[in-house]
């Protein structure tokens, strides 16, 4: 039995992607027999500082939640309370730098964590990294990337030995580049699949369902995609009716695509805020899945795990988001939309079983990456 502290931003459940992953992690932790609790260290949601039982899973989590407005002085003496009394054997940091500052700069973070004592080992989650990596970058984006990564390379210098994980092939090879080995440990879904019927197959459907969750990045070639998916409709053998569904906060850049569905008199839903379970069931009855997010950097993104633990297979269609010197190897079970072949690739694609995106299994992975 193991005892971990993990450290996030916020903690409000639904609140806060990464520490909605960071709680289910903590559950299946406790459910394998480990000790795990969670503090978030800048909480936009808590007022004063409160220590809370939250539920998971039928599992209870004890979350420390420390307001973002605290001093920092305070904020230390609050966790230093937390691990003397908790004893961790790990702490593990979710890091994104928006979590802890507005601006993405947390220069307090590296001198602050050297502060911190114990007889832990430190593990170091990076979910990202820092802006500007793209061909395509700002000058602005590039400076604050600068800064970003200055302040990840000090972070790492404070501790003589931190395990370090991410989720991209992209974040392992930047990491890389610093001169620190970080192992992949892939994303699972925030959203608990619930039971569902059997829905029919794409070849039985009358109508095939496509879906779109969550946040819409800009610069998708939504119109071209919606061409050519339709050309492909119209000279199968069976011209099925089509419907895509927007689940949750889809933001500004779904007017894009709702004028190119328009244009080709083509149904869709929007479903607005919806619960965990709603957006199960909406899933659990789509066919297919597409996702937005550019892709190299698919492996993090929650919603597309969502789709993958619903056993949909997606496409990328998204604008061209290009690193020099790295190029993704292909995705087990998401196509990046091109042209028409690829979009008929995509229809004619069977979804692969896998575990890499499994709780159960990405948690023993963790444990066995803390024991090396």
């Amino acid at each position: 039995m193991i005892k971990v502290l993990f450290l996030c931003g916020s903690a409000a459940p639904g609140k806060d992607g990464v520490g909605d992953y960071t709680r289910r992690f903590c559950g299946k932790l406790i459910q394998l027999g480990h000790e795990a609790q969670l503090l978030s260290l800048c909480d936009l949601q808590a007022e004063s500082f409160i220590s809370e039982n939250q539920m998971v899973e039928n599992t209870t989590v004890l979350v420390h939640r420390i307001p973002r407005a605290t001093e920092n002085n305070q904020r230390l003496s609050a966790l230093q309370h937390i691990i003397n009394d908790f004893q961790p054997d790990y702490i593990s940091l979710q890091y994104v730098p928006y979590s802890f500052n507005t601006k993405g700069l947390p220069f307090w973070l590296p001198s602050f964590l050297k502060k911190v004592k114990g007889n832990h080992q430190w593990h170091i989650m990076f979910h990202e990294l820092w802006v500007g990596m793209d061909v395509n970058a700002t000058f602005k984006n590039s400076i604050i990337g600068f800064l970003q990564k200055f302040l990840i390379v000090k972070m790492l210098k404070t501790q003589s030995k931190i395990i370090i994980n991410t989720q991209t092939n992209l974040y392992q090879s930047k990491l890389g580049f610093l001169g620190y080995n970080a192992e992949i440990l892939p994303l699972f879904s925030n959203i608990i699949k619930k039971p569902a019927t059997a829905k029919e197959s794409a070849e039985e459907a009358e109508e095939l369902r496509f879906c779109i969750f969550g946040t819409i990045h800009y610069g998708a070639p939504a119109e071209k995609f919606i061409d050519d998916l339709k050309r492909i409709i119209l000279a199968s053998k069976n011209k099925k009716s089509l419907n895509f569904i927007f689940i949750g906060h889809c933001g500004s850049a779904i007017e894009e695509w709702k004028k190119a569905l328009q244009k080709h008199s083509i149904n869709f839903e929007i479903t607005g805020f919806v619960t965990d379970q709603e957006i199960s069931y909406f899933l659990s009855h789509c066919h297919y899945g597409i996702s937005t997010t550019p892709y190299i950097l698919n492996q993090k993104s929650g919603s597309l795990t969502a789709m993958f633990d619903h056993q949909i297979p997606a496409i990328c269609v998204a604008r061209n988001w290009e690193v020099d010197g790295f190029n993704q190897q292909n995705f087990l079970n998401l196509i990046q939309y091109q042209n028409k072949e690829s979009v008929k690739e995509f229809l004619d694609k069977k979804f692969i079983l896998s575990s890499e995106n499994n709780p159960e299994s990405v948690v023993l992975q963790f444990l066995k990456g803390l024991r090396k």
